[in-house]
């Protein structure tokens, strides 16, 4: 069994005026004993992906120590997570902050992150990134020329947030197997930072018509699969709040020539794990929760090990029964984490429990709020 089908996977660009065509760039071909796939008959993929990566002071500090004291190193902080990654055929994540430059690395409330995390992140596994959040505007346009250039270097995709108005008029499209992925993301404001003068689509907002419109022409494009990123919700939490329900509704009802535009929502921002359901047959996480940050202070001032609780959406899709049709979800599941502040460590929970650790009340808590909505009635199951 080929056990990660992104070895051949593409990196594919689509624009979004007209739909021009896709190219690919070089590819790794199969290796030994790993046969390419056949054209002509469609295999199914795996999706992985993860919340908010939020490093505060105190996570840029334990990157410094786990480096030596020189430098930073962040993958030691995503190894405990990384088996479940790298087996996905295509796995993305969320990179909430900007990066900073030559040592000028800060927390909240304005994040520059070192911009070590970026190959620690492709070392875990992850293909790609969403970009688009609250902090995207922190450090103005050089910030996000900084974080997107560092993902180039590291080849991690991302979406959400651009250099140039050309980039902000391409779609990522990533490869599983056979299904051409589009990655879309939004954010719903920037902390109130307007857009840098002359760049006034540098990060994507939340707006129906726009994401829809979006969807579509990466669809029109050759995309077989849309999946759309959402910074939204309401920080700590639990429930989806109005809007996050109305936009899910409305987002998974629209239809072009009687197949869905968007096949996967994934939710981020608020801190805390919220609800998996399915909403007019679409899958929507409605919110991951934080997979690196700091101890967190919720809003009444309390610190609350909720900021340190988060899941990993997996999903298998199957290629359409006929030509032209919807790549449906197959087999949908969570996987329960919790970033352990003390050891500066990503935890699977199920793996944790099942080596004796203490952790059945924070893994139980996570999986009563991701079912909170009745997504167990449509299948998702807790996995490992």
């Amino acid at each position: 069994m080929i056990a990660r089908s992104r070895q051949v996977a593409l990196a594919l660009t689509v624009a979004l005026a007209a739909g021009a065509a896709c190219q690919a760039r070089d590819h790794e071909p199969p290796g030994p004993g790993r046969p390419a796939p056949s054209l002509a008959e469609p295999r199914g993929f795996t999706l992985v992906a993860s919340g908010d990566v939020l490093p505060h002071d105190t996570i840029i500090d334990r990157a410094r120590f786990d480096a030596g004291g020189t430098g930073y190193d962040f993958r030691p902080m995503l190894a405990g997570i990384r088996s479940v990654v790298e087996r996905a055929d295509l796995a993305l994540c969320h990179m909430e902050t900007v990066y900073g430059a030559n040592g000028d690395y800060t927390g909240y409330p304005a994040f520059k992150s070192p911009p070590e995390v970026a190959p620690a992140l492709a070392t875990t596994g992850y293909d790609g990134c969403s970009t688009a959040s609250n902090h995207t505007l922190d450090d103005g346009a050089d910030g996000i020329r900084r974080t997107l250039d560092a993902l180039d270097r590291a080849g991690v995709r991302h979406a959400g947030s651009a250099r140039s108005e050309e980039e902000a008029r391409t779609v990522t499209v990533l490869q599983a197997g056979q299904a051409k992925i589009a990655h879309l993301a939004y954010t719903y404001d920037t902390n109130g930072i307007p857009l840098p003068e002359g760049q006034p689509r540098a990060v994507n907002l939340i707006d129906e018509g726009r994401i829809l419109a979006d969807a579509r022409a990466a669809r029109n494009a050759g995309a077989d699969v849309v999946v759309v990123s959402m910074h939204w919700g309401t920080e700590w939490q639990d429930a989806p709040d109005d809007r996050q329900l109305t936009l899910a509704r409305n987002l998974t009802a629209a239809r072009s020539e009687g197949r869905p535009d968007i096949d996967l929502i994934l939710g981020t921002h608020a801190h805390v794990p919220q609800a998996y359901e399915k909403v007019n047959g679409t899958w929507v996480i409605y919110g991951m929760g934080d997979q690196i940050a700091g101890l967190m202070t919720n809003h009444q001032g309390a610190k609350d090990p909720r900021g340190n609780q988060s899941t990993l959406g997996r999903f298998t899709f199957a290629p359409p029964a006929r030509p032209g049709g919807r790549w449906e979800v197959t087999k949908a599941e969570f996987v329960p984490q919790l970033f352990d502040v003390d050891a500066g460590r990503v935890v699977n929970l199920n793996r944790a429990l099942a080596q004796g650790a203490d952790v059945r009340a924070v893994r139980d808590r996570i999986r009563d709020v991701v079912l909170s909505r009745g997504a167990a009635q449509d299948g998702l199951v807790m996995g490992e």
